[in-house]
């Protein structure tokens, strides 16, 4: 939903703060007093055309913002457009190209009357509408068929992979096998490169390493062994006298024999230190041909093995192309039988329901008083398949008794497009993902009965989305949960646009004004009694 909308230097409008809310909002006022322009504004916002002459007079550029709400989150828009033509569209501080903008407030915003920006025009959109009117009994065969299409994709793709002509399979061919042989004569293990790396350190440092086991086994065997000894023995002297000595005795015996058995090891180790020159030239040798083969096919030998497997593959697919299409060929025709099938139970199930969803949408139209209006839904077969099956979904819509049906975008008329657009938002209240819903004056050429079913179905469609309505009928604006008064005033001999959420006082005058032009105690009985039916 929209929480706030500020609009700078627009037409008469100065500068204006709007707060919204959930639910129903009706904006009444003056004529002239910058209703329309409050609706162009949220166009213009909604990535729309703009022209120069809706800069306010005098200013070089208009800015409009606004904050809205979408699951949970909070989206900052703003646009300004100056003299120039420059514009500068963000979506939560981010610059964004005007298509940018456009693509993400269409699933946002719906601005009746503003043909330009309404998904449900877009004839790619129906089909969607269509299946979520209908509900689970199209969805579980949508997805069984999805399925198989997302196989049929892959198919397909595979199907276009293309290693050229003869010679050039034998190129790719020749050079798959090079690969091969390079890393199998290789004949690499893994963990053998941090093997050769630690015996060549090893080699490397052996005089050092020799150096100094000798000294640490001499001072080992030669002094502290000796001493140890001798402490030990002289410890077995006065064991007997306190537990504790006896304890210490124990400890000291127990250390050299530990010390015996390290020395044992630095006599083994010092006795094994060699240096093989030619020992050392394979493991360099060695290690050069494992970074060769990491600088071609892998950071590390694992990855070289992986790369060797795949090669393997390719080589076998090549080699086996003929069968491996025919294959893939004979599992595509398959599934082709059976999406098909699917796309015909599919179709099937859109044909019925499209007459009760038509059937409702002309109910609805009869109540806005469209008795010659005509909705009907058009389901085409194409030749191939998409995710939706095989059908081409279009509403079409018939507006006077004689004349032939043409698509919601043919349609001319503002008004006549605003009232046939809430009729299907009625119906399809539930499926429309679009949670803002603007209708700008569909009031024209209504009254009475068929005004106050209009202020009905847009109370009934604002409890699943939030309503933005300007009308000129009282019928419709006594509905509103929330109504705002647009009025102009002149300061320093500038037109200025004003705007007030009115409390319930303030809705009853208005809804007196707008009914009968004035305020009395007449009008103001009426207006409580169109009150009175708030709630629809």
């Amino acid at each position: 939903m929209i929480g706030s909308l500020h609009i700078k230097n627009v037409g008469i409008i100065d500068e204006i703060n709007i707060n919204l809310n959930e639910g129903f909002n009706v904006f009444t006022g003056e004529t002239g007093a910058g209703k329309t322009l409050i609706i162009d504004s949220l166009q213009i916002l909604a990535g729309g055309r703009f022209s120069k002459e809706i800069i306010r007079n005098g200013e070089k550029s208009s800015f409009i913002e606004m904050l809205i709400y979408l699951n949970e989150e909070e989206y900052i828009i703003s646009r300004e457009v100056n003299q120039t033509g420059r514009n500068i569209c963000k979506i939560n501080g981010r610059l964004v190209t005007v298509n940018e903008l456009k693509n993400f407030m269409k699933k946002v915003i719906d601005i009746h009357g503003q043909q330009d920006n309404q998904t449900i025009l877009e004839p790619s959109s129906h089909i969607k509408f269509l299946d979520g009117f209908i509900g689970s009994k199209i969805e579980e065969l949508n997805k069984e068929y999805l399925e198989k299409y997302n196989r049929y994709v892959i198919i397909n793709d595979e199907l276009k992979k293309n290693y050229g002509d003869d010679k050039e399979k034998q190129r790719k061919l020749d050079l798959l096998e090079y690969q091969r042989n390079e890393i199998k004569e290789a004949n690499l293990c893994k963990g053998e490169e941090e093997e050769l790396e630690e015996k060549l350190k090893k080699i490397l440092n052996s005089e050092k390493i020799q150096k100094n086991l000798e000294e640490s086994h001499y001072k080992i065997y030669e002094v502290i062994l000796s001493e140890l000894n001798s402490i030990v023995k002289m410890m077995e002297k006065i064991s007997d006298y306190d537990s504790n000595y006896e304890k210490t005795q124990e400890q000291l015996q127990s250390t050299y024999y530990e010390l015996e058995e390290a020395e044992r090891d630095l006599y083994n180790y010092k006795e094994n230190v060699y240096f093989d020159e030619e020992e050392r030239i394979n493991i360099e040798a060695r290690i050069d041909l494992i970074q060769n083969l990491k600088r071609k096919y892998g950071n590390n030998v694992e990855e070289i093995l992986e790369y060797e497997k795949d090669v393997e593959e390719q080589i076998k697919m090549i080699e086996n192309l003929s069968t491996y299409i025919e294959e893939l060929k004979e599992e595509r025709k398959e599934i082709e039988k059976e999406m098909t099938d699917l796309s015909e139970k599919m179709h099937s199930v859109r044909e019925k329901y499209s007459q009760i969803m038509s059937e409702q949408i002309n109910n609805e139209l009869k109540d806005l008083e469209m008795i010659s209006a005509k909705f009907s839904v058009k389901i085409n077969i194409r030749n191939e398949f998409n995710t939706k099956g095989k059908d081409d979904v279009e509403f079409l819509i018939q507006t006077n008794v004689g004349e032939e049906s043409k698509p919601l975008i043919k349609i001319a008329s503002g008004g006549e497009m605003s009232r046939i657009m809430l009729g299907i938002k009625k119906v399809l209240a539930d499926v429309d993902q679009v949670p803002i819903l603007i209708f700008d004056e569909i009031d024209t050429g209504i009254s009475g009965i068929a005004a106050k079913k209009v202020g009905i179905k847009m109370k009934e469609i604002s409890k699943k989305h939030q309503v933005i309505c300007v009308t000129h009928l009282a019928q419709i604006a006594a509905k509103g949960d929330y109504n705002y008064f647009i009025k102009k005033e002149i300061k320093d001999n500038k037109t200025k646009t004003k705007i007030e959420l009115l409390d319930e006082d303030g809705v009853l005058k208005e809804l007196a004004r707008i009914a009968t032009g004035e305020i009395n105690d007449i009008s103001i009985k009426h207006a409580k009694e169109l009150r009175k039916e708030k709630v629809a």
